[in-house]
């Protein structure tokens, strides 16, 4: 396939429109089902290099969920504890323990579910019949994987009334050394990101606290390689191989940080054995769910446990998430990574990451006040690499 026709560009004004190698050659994907769109194509690709380097540098499957050119999460293959299924919502899921693909899918669709409501999946692995079923009753988009196992695709192409789009790509394609695009009519150029993100990168530790942990370089890395296909400003909070919380394409730096920190906050809440014991009626949807689930931890804009609220949603009146127990709760999370994709040019960034558990940070230094962020991370205990790369992603 040398080009594809899309329906229409970002917006349905955007006509004609399609995709295609500007060298004349085969496209390197296969479209197995669907018509993939043109803003799903950039989620599509995006989303693949990103599975594609974190298998390369931790040797786990990986998978990401993507919406509108940034992850909501990613992660690697790791199992899940029971009260991490319950909390994804895939405690119901048979062998998904023997899937490590299957438990990244888990993790990264489980970690920001209002977000990834709609979402591109990318696997970097043939995706198996676990994975498939879980993604099945998911609303998603499509998916990009280097191949699927014949009967996870028949179960795929029944999704959507047989609509859904799944792509196949040429898991041994590498792009061209500069890339393009335009603005305006004019034409940008630049030599692709090739930058290698591994446990190397993360050697230059400039705080008092030099302990970096295995576990603690992985998840590192796991936040620096999601910040690589972000878009900036963005940083990432991860802890046990997935990213938990992220922040992207803020202008200021204090507000990616604490808005990724949220997030994380919430997911940590959403293993609250409160959380975890709502008592929802049995036939509420899972987009629904999700929607309620946020409500009920961050006291949004419907009170859910409110009289003439509770009913549509739980079979029993459920006792509010207070303050104090969300305080206690979080104050044992204290193991969390945290990337950055440029440098903290002030120590409040610290202070709002230590308040979400971060005790592990990277980031490319560089700014006037490094010695005031070194200092900051000495105070509260944090380890704090300085990886001189920065990762700006438009």
């Amino acid at each position: 396939m040398k080009e594809f026709e899309l329906k229409y560009g970002c917006n349905p004004n955007q006509t004609p429109a399609k995709i295609y190698m500007r060298d004349g050659s085969d496209l390197p994907i296969q479209i197995l089902s669907g018509r993939p769109g043109y803003i799903n194509f950039l989620d599509a690709f995006n989303s693949w290099q990103l599975v594609k380097e974190l298998k390369a540098a931790l040797g786990l499957p990986a998978v990401t969920s993507f919406k509108h050119v940034s992850p909501t999460s990613a992660a690697v293959g790791i199992p899940l504890s029971e009260e991490l299924k319950k909390a994804c919502f895939v405690d119901d899921i048979e062998g998904l323990d023997e899937s490590p693909l299957a438990c990244a899918y888990a993790r990264a669709r489980g970690t920001d579910r209002m977000c990834s409501y709609g979402d591109w999946v990318a696997m970097s692995d043939v995706c198996d019949v676990t994975t498939a079923k879980m993604l099945f009753r998911e609303v998603s988009d499509g998916v990009i994987a280097p191949g699927y196992d014949p009967e996870a695709l028949k179960i795929l192409k029944e999704k959507r009334k047989g609509n859904y789009n799944i792509v196949q790509i040429d898991p041994n394609y590498v792009p061209e050394v500069q890339e393009t695009k335009q603005v305006f009519g004019i034409t940008f150029e630049q030599g692709r990101n090739n930058s290698v993100i591994d446990r190397s990168l993360l050697n230059e530790i400039v705080t008092k606290n030099k302990d970096l942990p295995d576990s603690a370089a992985r998840d590192l890395i796991v936040a620096l390689i999601t910040l690589k296909y972000t878009q900036s400003n963005s940083v990432c909070y991860a802890v046990d191989g997935q990213a938990i919380g992220v922040g992207a394409g803020q202008q200021s730096r204090i507000h990616c940080t604490r808005l990724a920190g949220t997030k994380a906050d919430t997911w940590f809440l959403r293993q609250h054995e409160k959380v975890l014991n709502l008592p929802f009626k049995a036939d509420l949807a899972r987009p629904v769910r999700d929607n309620v689930v946020d409500g009920y931890i961050n006291q949004n804009e419907e009170d859910v446990c409110a009289e003439g609220i509770w009913q549509n949603y739980f079979t029993v009146r459920p006792e509010p998430l207070t303050q104090e127990e969300k305080k206690a709760f979080l104050s044992t999370r204290r193991s969390v990574a945290l990337g950055s994709d440029a440098f903290f040019p002030f120590s409040d960034n610290i202070e709002r990451a230590y308040a979400s558990g971060v005790r592990y940070i990277a980031e490319p230094g560089g700014s006037i006040r490094d010695a005031e962020v070194i200092e900051c991370c000495d105070k509260l205990g944090i380890a704090m690499c300085f990886t001189h790369l920065r990762l700006f992603h438009h």
